[in-house]
């Protein structure tokens, strides 16, 4: 084995992350518990072809992606994260919502990323806090969903 292969292990683990903000100041965000959506899929449009009753021609329409979630434990108000969600959720549309790239890496035991995919264009859609419960001992959890433009695998 090599240093190489050393250092990207395969299969990657999936619980050592980092998730970059973009924007005019970068902002890594490694407090998520976390991370799912990162999916891509052809949508099909069925073609019924004359006299053939055998099958269903699937024809390729476009790629549809599914919104990035985040979870974490409930953050303070002067969080990067909490101040772009309070501007997209409370400020009703006053100001255009700001979109950002987003980047998830996948980190390596050296913090070094092995794997990592870019959201480009990504805003807050959603911003739900879990229920709280009097027989729960667990932590306040908040979840942010983005949608974004397109996904790129970048490493």
């Amino acid at each position: 084995m090599t240093d190489a292969q050393s250092k990207d292990p395969y299969p990657p683990p999936a619980f050592y992350f980092k998730v970059i903000f973009g924007g005019p100041k970068e902002t890594a965000d490694t407090s998520f518990q976390d991370v799912s959506g990162i999916s891509s899929e052809v949508e099909v449009e069925p073609v019924v072809e004359g006299g053939e009753n055998r099958f269903t021609h699937q024809l390729p329409k476009g790629v549809k992606h599914s919104n990035l979630e985040l979870k974490r434990g409930l953050a303070p108000k002067s969080s990067p994260l909490v101040k772009w969600c309070m501007a997209v959720m409370e400020m009703d549309f006053i100001k255009p919502i700001e979109s950002k790239p987003v980047r998830v890496f996948l980190m390596n035991e050296d913090k070094k990323p092995i794997r990592g995919w870019l959201f480009d264009a990504a805003y807050p859609l959603k911003w739900e806090i879990e229920s709280f419960g009097s027989t729960k001992n667990e932590v306040a959890i908040e979840k942010i969903v983005l949608s974004y433009t397109f996904v790129t695998r970048i490493i």
